[in-house]
């Protein structure tokens, strides 16, 4: 008869050196198998914890949480060992946390993170040790039989944790094993302490072991028949079944029976899904709320009086601005993301004080009227008929994430500044990890396996040089690399290694941008790792999981184009004002300059931002453009699927009068779309039009609209099921036929698959104008600067 058994020390693929064990494969495992719980616990780092987490509670199973530590000896120039936290409460992730972040920024020795004992004696509440068996801390004295050593040494350990420490036994076939776990259960029954049975598991299935220690090699920089290579791992570290431990440890029951335990111990409950920003230093006797309004309609008062045909405007004129604007502010106030706005209004005008070039807004946060008036954008979102509920759903609560641009050369000046104002222990970057993709998996194993490189290189040509491409894909498609490897052993032995390795995790990075901001140390909120020099800082959860673990991720891009024309001005405006002319505020340029079109239509746009391809420049040609609408068309229209449907075609001999302008059919309801697609010429090609669309044709409001939007995005049948019947029974209230608005949602799905977020484009076609400008006005400065 089987004993219930739960596994607690697991390394997934995110311990970077020596597991297979990916996270879903594991949980869907656990259930099929009708486990009530399991335990990840990666090798010195809790990379994967979030992601545990969140996808073992979504499938019914227990998570353990945990960390596989190295603990540094306490003997001067040995090795560390390993033994095994597992996090019972909020009170025991807390210490996990901070004792993981600690090895990582003040004991790296030899590249491992080393925890030191006293750390984690004060730090040991909440959490339970298994000792980590023969390689543990007390594994070779208990082997090597000094006994009064051992017992001064456990009990110490025993008075910290008390019932909270149990021996750790293995039976995985690895030197020692057996002789330790004799030892140790002999010494546990004569000490009253509890043992507990482990598999210290790094591969899902027993087959798998060949292609894991490939995986070994890999990090470690050996060939698979290397004499010299370490054989730490043995074929049986697989996800055994509770029969097969069962089996196992059967003269040891009560090592299965405390798995069990143990996991019933456990009841952490991780603070997920909250957001929490540091504190905006506001003045005295007010709120941040007013502070916010206060700030927000003085700055809609600085946006007007600066702009040409507003300054002057009849009240009429400019009530839509007014309207807009408590719009917005309603919904922030509601959301709680007033703090928000005022974080990064105060990076960029601090940037901006100190010289350091801020691009205009990328992305969707270019349709918030109040980000306009705080100096966050620089595009009036109703001019161009940028939608807030692009940026900021209420109908779909979640963070808003404004990307901002930098000068390339200042952007971590930014950073640091962010740092000083909220303190360096709470501000950090992000991680990214990096995969084993096709064409480096392919060479990674040949050379492990001690293949030739012009083997393994002949194959990765073969795969072709596509973003998402994978070996299944490239199998698919290249009927030469499926001969090659249907007529050569060695290509099939590369081969199929290569597919049970591609996709895991191999490597640590930082974010291109992201940087998170806590209200309080960020280690309440994430693990930190950096160099073994205790520099770049980044945390250990990636930018999904950071902000699900409560942090919020502000996105600082360095944009070499801000650079290039920071330097421009720095060589005109000497001379501008040498000759009483005002310096050149590259801000405030007419946007309708008429040398600037006459050069863009000469599609010379050479080092013009966006528009340099060859491609773009064919584009360019053809559209002839000649409004600053045309330039935001032209970042949408240059995409693969735009290029491919024909509509860039359409939209050319509209603008050029070969082909009538016409809108989808709405019967009688004509002029209710040619307000929203006049500026296309009647073509569906921003988001924001299938958003206005679903508004005037269905009655969708328009947080409604961008569910809908995002629905037909991703294509889910279910949910475009419901999204039909909606915008049915919407269109019929207007009057319109049923099955004439199943037509106008068929065609507008289809567009939406090719629709661009205007936003993002029109703020990227300001740059664009900008440098173009340059270009035209100052040219030998521009071409100076990019030879």
């Amino acid at each position: 008869m089987s004993v219930p058994f739960v596994h607690l020390r697991i390394h997934t693929e995110f311990s970077l050196t020596d597991s297979l064990v990916r996270v879903k494969p594991l949980v869907k495992t656990t259930v099929e198998r009708n486990s009530p719980a399991v335990a990840v616990t990666d090798l010195a780092n809790l990379c994967a914890l979030v992601r545990f987490y969140t996808a073992a509670r979504q499938a019914g199973v227990k998570p353990l949480c945990g960390c596989d530590i190295w603990l540094q000896s306490e003997q001067a120039d040995a090795p560390p060992c390993q033994l095994v936290l597992l996090c019972l409460n909020e009170t025991g992730y807390k210490n996990v946390l901070r004792l993981v972040s600690m090895a990582y920024q003040r004991n790296q020795v030899q590249g491992k993170p080393q925890v030191k004992r006293e750390w984690l004696f004060q730090h040991n509440e909440g959490l339970i040790v298994l000792s980590g068996g023969c390689r543990g801390p007390f594994g070779a004295a208990i082997m090597q039989g000094k006994n009064s050593q051992t017992l001064a040494c456990l009990q110490e350990w025993l008075a910290i944790f008390g019932d909270r420490f149990y021996l750790e036994l293995q039976r995985t076939g690895r030197p020692d094993e057996e002789h330790y776990l004799h030892a140790a259960v002999e010494l546990a029954a004569h000490m009253g302490i509890a043992v507990v049975a482990t598999n210290d598991v790094v591969f899902m299935k027993r087959d798998d072991f060949a292609a894991h220690e490939a995986r070994v090699c890999i990090g470690q920089g050996y060939t698979l028949d290397d004499s010299r290579r370490p054989r730490l791992y043995s074929e049986e570290q697989y996800l055994k079944t509770a029969e097969e431990m069962s089996e196992l440890f059967a003269d040891l029951p009560e090592a299965l029976a405390n798995t069990v335990a143990i996991a019933r111990r456990c009841s952490l409950e991780v603070p997920l899904g909250s957001h929490y920003l540091p504190e905006f230093p506001i003045p005295e006797a007010m709120t941040t709320e007013s502070f916010f309004r206060q700030l927000v309609t003085r700055g809609l008062q600085e946006r007007l009086a600066q702009t040409g045909d507003l300054a002057s405007a009849e009240p009429e004129q400019i009530q839509p601005y007014h309207d807009r604007l408590k719009f917005e502010i309603d919904i922030i106030m509601g959301m709680g993301f007033p703090g928000y706005f005022l974080i990064v209004m105060d990076f960029i005008r601090w940037a901006k004080e100190h010289d350091i070039p801020v691009g205009p807004g990328r992305g969707s946060g270019a349709g918030s009227l109040v980000a306009y008036t705080l100096g966050i954008t620089d595009l009036d979102p109703l001019k161009y008929d940028l939608l807030f509920e692009r940026f900021l759903n209420p109908e779909r609560v979640s963070m808003p994430d404004f990307d901002v641009d930098f000068c390339m050369d200042n952007r971590d000046r930014v950073i640091d500044y962010v740092a000083d104002t909220y303190g360096r222990q709470a501000v950090a970057q992000i991680i990214t990890f990096g995969t084993m993709a096709a064409k480096a998996v392919i060479k990674d194993v040949a050379r492990v396996q001690g293949k030739s490189y012009g083997m393994a290189d002949k194959l990765a040509k073969m795969i072709p040089f596509e973003v998402g491409m994978t070996l299944n894909k490239a199998w698919e498609q290249e009927e030469n690399l499926r001969e090659a490897i249907s007529h050569s052993d060695e290509s099939r032995e590369v081969w199929d290694m290569a597919l049970k390795l591609e996709g895991i995790t191999r490597n640590v990075g930082k974010h291109a941008g992201g940087v998170v901001i806590a209200p309080t140390r960020l280690t309440d909120f994430a693990p930190l790792y950096c160099d073994d020099q205790g520099q770049g800082l980044v945390t250990q959860y990636d930018k999904n999981d950071v902000e699900m673990a409560g942090l919020v991720k502000f996105d600082f891009l360095g944009l070499r184009t801000l650079t290039i024309i920071d330097w421009a001005l720095k060589m005109v405006n000497p001379r501008r004002i040498q000759q009483g002319m005002e310096a050149l505020d590259i801000s405030a340029i007419d946007l309708g300059d008429p040398e600037a079109y006459s050069l863009l239509k000469t599609a010379e746009t050479t080092a013009v931002f966006q528009l340099e391809s060859r491609g773009m420049k064919d584009l360019v040609k053809r559209l002839q453009p000649d409004c600053f609408e045309d330039i935001i068309a032209l970042v949408a229209l240059f995409r693969p699927g735009p290029l491919q449907s024909g509509m860039v075609d359409n939209f050319i001999n509209r603008k050029h009068g070969r082909e009538k302008i016409c809108y989808p059919d709405v019967q009688w309801q004509h002029e209710w779309l040619k307000p929203i697609l006049d500026s296309t010429y009647g073509i569906i090609l921003y988001q924001e039009q299938v958003m206005q669309i679903a508004q005037t044709l269905a009655g969708y409001s328009l947080g409604g609209a961008d569910m809908l939007r995002r629905a037909m995005g991703k294509k889910k049948p279910e949910e475009m099921a419901k999204q039909r019947t909606i915008f049915e029974q919407g269109a019929i209230q207007k009057g319109i036929d049923g099955q004439l608005a199943m037509k106008i949602f068929d065609l507008v799905e289809k567009f939406a698959g090719y629709g661009f977020n205007k936003s993002h484009s029109a703020a990227y076609a300001l740059v664009s104008y900008q440098t173009l400008w340059l270009k035209a006005h100052y040219p030998a400065e521009f071409d100076l600067l990019n030879p």
